[in-house]
C-alpha cells in the first residue's frame, strides 16, 4: 500500500493554530477579569465611629443580643455579669473533686502568703486572711477565667503601706491608717472597674517590655531590701524603700540591732528553700 510521507508542516500549522487560539482566549479573560470597585467613601464621623468600635467593642459583644425577645436579653444580660450561670449547668461532681484539691492546695500556699502581703502593707494579719478568700469567692461568682490569680500582691502590699506610712504612723494612729487603707483599696476598685466597664485593656499595649522587665526588677529588688529587717532582726529600721536608706539603716544597726538567732533561723529556711527548688528539678 502506499504510504504518505510528511514533512511535519501540518503538526506545525496545528500548533500555531492551537497557540494563537489559546493567546485569545487569554485575552479575552483579560479583558473580560472583573474589577474591584473603590469602597464608599466615609465621612470624619463615620471613620472615627468605626476606629472606636473596632478599638473598644472588637468582638461585638452585643451581637448576641440582636433580634432576641427581652426574657432571652434579660438571660443573656445576668449571664454576662454572673458566668456561673452558664458554665454551673454543666457541673460535676468530677470537677468538683478537682476543685476542692485545687483549693486546698493553694489556700495551704496562699493563707500565709496573703498574712506575709498585710504585714507589709502594715495591716493587721486579719486582714490578710480577709483578702485570701473574699476576692476568689466573688470572682468564682463574677468571673470567667480560670487561669487568672486573684488577690494582693507583694509589690502592691509594698507600695500601699510605703505611701501610707508617710502620711500616717500606723503604731500611733492604727485605726486612722487602717481608714486611710480602706480609702485607697475603695478608689484603687473604683478604677479598675472603669477600666474593665470601658474595655481599656489595650493600654497596655502602649508599654513596652523592657519597661515591664524594669518594673518586675525594680519592685524585686524593692521587696528584699525589706525583708532584711526581719532576715537581720532589726527593730528599729527606716521606713522609706530605697536602697540607699535601707543600707544605712542596715549598717547602722550591724552592732546592736543584729540578732543571731534571727539570722541563723532565716538562712536555715532560706538555704531549704533554695535547696528544695532544685531537688524538685
Amino acid at each position: 500500500m502506499p504510504r504518505t510521507v510528511s514533512d511535519g508542516g501540518e503538526d506545525l500549522a496545528g500548533d500555531d493554530m492551537s497557540s494563537w487560539t489559546g493567546s485569545r482566549r487569554r485575552t479575552d479573560n483579560t479583558h473580560g477579569s472583573y474589577k474591584v470597585g473603590f469602597p464608599p467613601k466615609k465621612g470624619a464621623f463615620a471613620e472615627f465611629s468605626d476606629g472606636v468600635k473596632e478599638t473598644f467593642f472588637s468582638d461585638d459583644p452585643l451581637r448576641p443580643f440582636k433580634d432576641q425577645p427581652k426574657s432571652k436579653k434579660l438571660w443573656l444580660g445576668l449571664q454576662h455579669v454572673f458566668p456561673m450561670l452558664d458554665w454551673g449547668r454543666h457541673y460535676t461532681l468530677s470537677k468538683f473533686k478537682g476543685d476542692l484539691i485545687a483549693g486546698l492546695t493553694i489556700a495551704s500556699l496562699c493563707i500565709p502568703q496573703d498574712i506575709g502581703y498585710a504585714k507589709l502593707a502594715g495591716l493587721l494579719p486579719a486582714y490578710g486572711l480577709y483578702s485570701s478568700f473574699v476576692p476568689p469567692l466573688i470572682y468564682a461568682l463574677m468571673g470567667s477565667s480560670r487561669d487568672i490569680a486573684i488577690g494582693p500582691v507583694a509589690v502592691v502590699s509594698l507600695l500601699l503601706g510605703t505611701l501610707l506610712q508617710e502620711e500616717i504612723d500606723p503604731v500611733k494612729n492604727p485605726y486612722e491608717y487602717t481608714s486611710l487603707a480602706f480609702t485607697a483599696t475603695f478608689f484603687a476598685g473604683l478604677t479598675q472597674f472603669a477600666l474593665g466597664f470601658f474595655r481599656l485593656g489595650f493600654i497596655i499595649e502602649f508599654l513596652s517590655h523592657a519597661a515591664i522587665v524594669g518594673f518586675m526588677a525594680g519592685a524585686a529588688i524593692t521587696i528584699a531590701l525589706q525583708q532584711l529587717k526581719g532576715f537581720l532582726g532589726i527593730a528599729v529600721f527606716t521606713k522609706k524603700s530605697d536602697i540607699i536608706s535601707v543600707m544605712k539603716s542596715v549598717w547602722g544597726n550591724v552592732h546592736h540591732g543584729w540578732n543571731w538567732q534571727t539570722i541563723l533561723i532565716a538562712a536555715s529556711f532560706l538555704a531549704f528553700l533554695l535547696a528544695a527548688k532544685y531537688i524538685v528539678r
